[in-house]
């Protein structure tokens, strides 16, 4: 059924390179709030900086692609994102089981991303606070939200 979760203590250029392709294909289709200069803000950041600074684990498919991963710092979830090719068959859930079984309680997720939003609030996480914009002071608003 499903494929262990696999932690990146490495991240080899071909497993970055998928990463980012994962990261990019997930936020087209989920944040429709970011414009294409978001999107180019965005990646090398994630590609060059994001990803080393955080605890990483993956599934793969059955050809060894990376069709989901996870990205936590202590008891936060910093990243999570799924192929949207695979969307809905539990990679998502999956990760998150994972890393809660690891330490995680918190997350922040963008209030104009509904589908995330109620992925978090249907796995029992509740809204502990707000921001008007992102870490990084751009204006996307951000949920703070906790396991209960």
């Amino acid at each position: 059924m499903m494929a262990t979760i696999e932690t990146l203590t490495s991240l080899p250029p071909a497993d970055r390179q998928r990463l980012v392709e994962v990261w990019e294909d997930a936020v087209r289709a989920t944040h429709h709030f970011f414009g294409e200069d978001d999107i180019q803000f965005f990646k090398p950041l994630v590609r060059d900086a994001y990803l080393d600074s955080m605890q990483l684990a993956c599934l793969r498919d059955a050809a060894g692609h990376i069709v989901g991963f996870i990205g936590t710092t202590g008891e936060r979830v910093d990243m999570l994102f799924v192929d949207p090719a695979q969307h809905g068959r539990g990679i998502g859930r999956a990760l998150m089981e994972h890393a809660l079984t690891c330490g995680a309680r918190t997350v922040d997720v963008n209030e104009q991303n509904p589908q995330a939003v109620g992925f978090f609030l249907h796995l029992g996480f509740v809204q502990a606070g707000r921001s008007e914009v992102d870490a990084l002071g751009k204006e996307f608003p951000i949920l703070h939200l906790v396991k209960r």
